[in-house]
């Protein structure tokens, strides 16, 4: 089989089966030598081929990545021998969510929200990769600012940050 014999949408999944991370739109399409809106039109067709499969595009900004669907991780992880996977503390679950709804947020702030010191926390989401440090304040002592990775998308199997699930207020539980 030669090149020519290969349509788009392959030559697309093909490099993104090889690609070890998300890869930006504008470099898919000066690989594949077509404009980004051409891109993006084989992708959406790569993903509705991927509808009931095991595979899917996981998104992230402006670029892209192949992955696997979450539902079949615990399956992944035995047969990657990963079953004895390190869980999250109820501190870092709640760091975590802190990050993921209050994004970009200080440790300050977390440690408000929380009403204590939030330091192991983060060293422990920073460590996984679940959370990262995205820049600093800029007021004094310019305190780092944290927000959640492409990581932390993918394993809750979300596209963006926004389609994580609305936050019950305190008057919908009572």
């Amino acid at each position: 089989m030669t090149i020519e014999n290969i349509s788009p949408v392959a030559l697309l999944e093909s490099v993104l089966f090889v690609a070890s991370g998300p890869v930006p739109l504008s470099r898919l399409a000066k690989t594949l030598e077509i404009r980004v809106t051409a891109v993006r039109s084989l992708l959406r067709e790569l993903e509705a081929s991927y509808k009931a499969g095991g595979l899917r595009l996981q998104w992230s900004d402006n670029a892209v990545q192949l992955t696997t669907v979450p539902a079949a991780g615990l399956v992944i992880e035995r047969f990657l021998g990963l079953e004895v996977t390190s869980r999250l503390s109820q501190a870092a679950l709640e760091t975590l969510s802190i990050v993921a709804y209050m994004q970009p947020v200080t440790r300050p702030r977390i440690d408000q929200v929380r009403g204590v010191n939030s330091d192991g926390a983060l060293r422990t989401l920073l460590s996984k990769g679940v959370i990262e440090e995205i820049g600093r304040m800029d007021t004094p002592g310019r305190p780092i600012l944290y927000g959640t990775t492409p990581q932390f998308l993918q394993h809750f199997g979300l596209n963006r940050v926004e389609e994580l699930p609305d936050l019950e207020s305190d008057s919908d539980s009572v």
